[in-house]
Order: structure tokens, then C-alpha cells, then sequence
């Protein structure tokens, strides 16, 4: 019995210190963490410096320095479709991308919606609320990658250089620049304008020189390549909200112990706010920006809004649905309608 005793308590020490000792080893263990994106890494500038900036810190801090967060900003590792392509491959851990995410998941169209969000508040609630963690699941289990958060592009503006845009009637026949995609090329030709693809490197030369009349964008992306030199301009009418989404590599994720885990997650949401806070900033400063430019800034009115509402939103919904599962876009307007219930 003695001997039995003894063998059990050896047993029973041996077992604690091998615990022990593996967990101090998990504590030590350092991992690394690259993650990409395509944008200038001037963080006076770059909304997603910024928010690369802030997921690195609040990582190291909340790690206690065992996840080292390397950041390669301004397309180090590839453009956007590149690094998701790392991503999705495991060769980057993480990356930060917009306009190529229909290509990996059809989906992420929806949120192109136009005059989707009336606000930013609206967006914010209905992407941090049930209906964006839905798509983020659905995201991870089509793709292997996980959307640690939604960020923001922002609202898309209209810029022309000798017609004001005030209604959708004053697009009539207006060539506008658009990125070659079916959704906004869609959109254009619902207005009445002549959706005209251009590469964005010959966007400012073709404005200058009266190839289109007009174009539109984020103000941050206005003011940032200096449009208002070529178009003097602008209507707030935020006719598309843009996401940026913020995608991990499932299976490195998964290799982190649990509460590092936490700590990615959660730093991932963390920088998403900071994203958020200083796109906004930087539209409001644009604004300035813009009038102080001599530039023309008008907002349309209840009665404007609800014209370009009407004249695009079912022509691209009635698109989309030939693209993505109706169910999609039904409970993400659902998901729109409760939020502004809520407001």
C-alpha cells in the first residue's frame, strides 16, 4: 500500500511539473504575424496605416510581446488580389483588402448596394451586429479565412468638372469613370450615364483632358490624389459604401493558444474602430479641403436622395441576384430596416 501511495504521489509531481513546464514553454513561445495591405504606409494619409499601426500595438501590448506583428504597407507583398491570395494560402497571416473580395467570395457584393446606408452609425450597426457576424461565418467557412472585422472605404462621391450633379437627371449622358465592375458599371447606366472604365493611374490625366466628365470616389481618395485640380465638383450623395475587410488565415489562428487567440480577435476589432475614426476625420479635413480648393460641395436633399435611391437600387438588386443567394441580400435589407429602426 506504502509503495502504491508512493508511486501515485511520484506520478501525480511528475505530471504538475511536466504541466508546468509546458505551459511556461507556451508562454515563451513567440510567433510571428505578417500582415499586408496595398495602401501608402504615410499614416497621415493612409486610413489602413492606421489601422495596421493599431493591431500591431494592441497585439505586442496584450501579448505581452509574444506575437510579433510585421507590417508590409504599400503592396510590399503584392497588390490587394496577391496578399489575399497569401492569405488564403497560408504564406501571410493576415491582410487588409477591399474592391478584389468578390473574387474570393461573391457575397462581400452586397454591401456595394447603392444608397444601402444612411449613415455611417447605420452601417457601423448592421456590420458589428448579427447579420455581419453571419457573413463572416459564412466568409470563413467558403474561403478558410477569417474576417476579424469590418472596416471602412467609406462613401462614394460624385466629382464633375463643368455640370454639377444635383439629380440623377444631371447625369444624363455624363461619362463617368468607374472601376470595371458589373455592380457600378450597372449603377451608372441607371442614372443615365456612360459608365466608362479607366485604370485609376490614368483617372487624373483623363479628367484633365475631358475623356469623361466626371468620376467618383471616398473624399479621402479625392483629396489624396488631387482631383479637385480636375473637377471642380463634388456631390456628397454617398451612393455606394465601401468595406474594407480585414482577413486572417484560419488555420494560423487556430494554432494560437486560446487566449492569444482572444488577443488577435480582439485587437483585430480594436483596430477596425481606429480604421473607422480616422477615415471619418479624414472626410470631414477633405470637406475643408475641398471648399478651401474653390470646389463646389453639395449635399442633396431628402427629395434628391430618394431620386438616385429609386433610379439604382433595384436595377443592381435585381443584378446581384443573379450573382449571390437572394437570402443575402433580402436579410441584409432587413438587417438595414432594424438599424434604423433602432437609431
Amino acid at each position: 500500500m506504502k509503495q502504491s501511495m508512493k508511486f501515485v504521489s511520484t506520478w501525480v509531481v511528475s505530471a504538475c511539473l511536466l504541466s508546468i513546464g509546458a505551459s511556461a514553454q507556451a508562454a515563451d513561445r513567440k510567433y510571428v504575424l505578417k500582415l499586408a495591405h496595398s495602401d501608402s504606409v504615410d499614416m497621415s494619409l493612409s486610413r489602413k496605416a492606421v489601422m495596421s499601426d493599431a493591431f500591431a500595438k494592441e497585439v505586442k501590448a496584450r501579448s505581452n510581446g509574444q506575437i510579433e506583428v510585421q507590417v508590409f504597407g504599400a503592396g510590399a507583398l503584392g497588390g490587394e488580389r496577391d496578399l489575399v491570395e497569401g492569405v488564403k494560402n497560408g504564406f501571410i497571416q493576415a491582410g487588409l483588402a477591399s474592391g478584389v473580395m468578390a473574387n474570393f467570395y461573391q457575397n462581400a457584393m452586397v454591401t456595394d448596394i447603392p444608397y444601402l446606408f444612411a449613415s455611417d452609425a447605420i452601417a457601423d450597426r448592421v456590420l458589428d451586429g448579427p447579420y455581419g457576424r453571419k457573413l463572416a461565418a459564412d466568409f470563413l467557412a467558403n474561403t478558410g479565412m477569417d474576417n476579424l472585422c469590418f472596416g471602412e472605404v467609406g462613401f462614394r462621391n460624385f466629382t464633375s468638372g463643368k455640370v454639377p450633379i444635383h439629380s440623377p437627371k444631371d447625369l444624363a449622358g455624363m461619362k463617368i469613370r468607374v472601376q470595371e465592375t458589373p455592380l457600378y458599371i450597372t449603377e451608372m447606366k441607371a442614372l443615365g450615364a456612360q459608365p466608362t472604365p479607366i485604370a485609376w493611374p490614368e483617372t487624373y490625366t483623363a479628367l484633365q483632358t475631358g475623356v469623361v466628365d466626371g468620376h467618383e470616389n471616398p473624399i479621402p481618395t479625392i483629396i489624396f490624389a488631387k482631383i479637385y485640380e480636375v473637377q471642380k465638383h463634388v456631390t456628397l450623395d454617398g451612393h455606394n459604401y465601401g468595406v474594407d475587410w480585414f482577413v486572417m488565415n484560419d488555420k494560423f489562428l487556430r494554432s494560437l493558444p486560446p487566449n492569444l487567440q482572444k488577443v488577435v480577435q480582439d485587437a483585430g476589432k480594436h483596430a477596425c474602430a481606429e480604421e473607422r475614426r480616422i477615415n471619418r476625420a479624414f472626410t470631414s479635413e477633405g470637406i475643408k479641403t475641398l471648399k478651401e480648393k474653390g470646389v463646389t460641395v453639395y449635399t442633396p436633399n431628402a427629395a434628391e436622395l430618394a431620386q438616385f435611391k429609386a433610379a439604382t437600387q433595384q436595377p443592381v438588386i435585381d443584378w446581384l441576384k443573379t450573382k449571390v443567394d437572394p437570402k443575402w441580400i433580402d436579410g441584409l435589407l432587413a438587417a438595414v430596416k432594424d438599424a434604423e429602426a433602432k437609431k
